[in-house]
């Protein structure tokens, strides 16, 4: 019977290795689960890929497992970060949770002028993270950032990294505006490649020469974003503004509908 249990550790993973557990995954293994000596586990850390573990000792309060063999290799996700203005408490949890399983490297929790939160629990986002890649089969966890101004992070934006603004007062197809924009060159320098039947650009999909490059994907308050804001975010060389449709959506729904569409136009799916 092949293991149907995956657990995320902080412990490096091998053939042979050791893999000690703390209280709580202990507690969880043969607590709740109700695993013995010799039932498998599914491990992975982040950076090792996925192992295939027996359960080599089992208690209360720690156990140790011992990995047999690598069932996946580490599965990289496209280098999309995407930032967002916290919301309330469980919708924040949604966006974090969907945004790992969506496949983003890394996530930014954002203040913004309409920001209504002003502080976040990194630690209990990032372990969001963690147990959504438990849940959809990753290998990768995504890095939870802590929460920083928007302002500051433009002053020090990465260079080379192109980002989809998401504007609720934009006009226009979230699919031809990111074409537009190429794939690792600003608004300004690019020509438009030609668009296929499907809506996409046909040099854009997966497995094509051409690579997306480093993108991160802006969601806004729920608010909306102020007209400071908008104005510089719009005059970025770097920036591709794109319009989300007709509606208004909430901000969980908008983090979700960009990165579907980011990942269907320039991503791995």
């Amino acid at each position: 019977m092949s293991a149907k249990i995956r657990l995320y550790v902080e412990h490096p993973l091998g053939a042979g290795q050791s893999v000690p557990l703390d209280r709580g995954q202990a507690h969880y293994l043969f607590g709740v689960m109700r695993m013995t000596v010799g039932g498998q586990v599914k491990l992975f850390n982040g950076t090792d890929g996925e192992w295939l573990a027996d359960v080599a000792q089992a208690g209360k309060r720690a156990g140790v497992l011992t990995c047999v063999e690598q069932t996946k290799p580490l599965q990289m996700p496209p280098d999309l970060w995407l930032l967002f203005a916290p919301i309330k408490k469980a919708r924040t949890d949604f966006i974090v949770e969907k945004a790992a399983e969506m496949g983003a490297a890394r996530i930014l929790p954002v203040q913004t002028d309409f920001t209504n939160s002003e502080r976040i629990r990194q630690d209990r986002l990032q372990a969001h993270a963690i147990e959504a890649a438990e849940q959809c089969g990753g290998t990768y966890v995504p890095q939870v950032d802590d929460l920083q101004k928007l302002s500051r992070l433009l002053d020090d934006w990465p260079e080379g990294r192109q980002l989809m603004f998401c504007d609720e007062a934009e006009v226009g197809n979230a699919l031809q505006l990111i074409a537009q924009g190429g794939a690792s060159r600003p608004r300004a320098e690019a020509e438009r490649p030609p668009m296929g039947a499907d809506g996409r650009c046909p040099a854009y999909r997966p497995g094509k020469e051409t690579q997306p490059g480093s993108w991160a994907i802006l969601i806004g308050p729920e608010g909306g974003f102020s007209e400071a804001e908008r104005k510089r975010l719009h005059a970025l060389p770097y920036s591709h503004v794109v319009s989300l449709g007709p509606r208004i959506l909430r901000a969980d729904t908008a983090a979700v509908a960009a990165m579907t569409l980011w990942q269907q136009t320039l991503g791995d799916w």
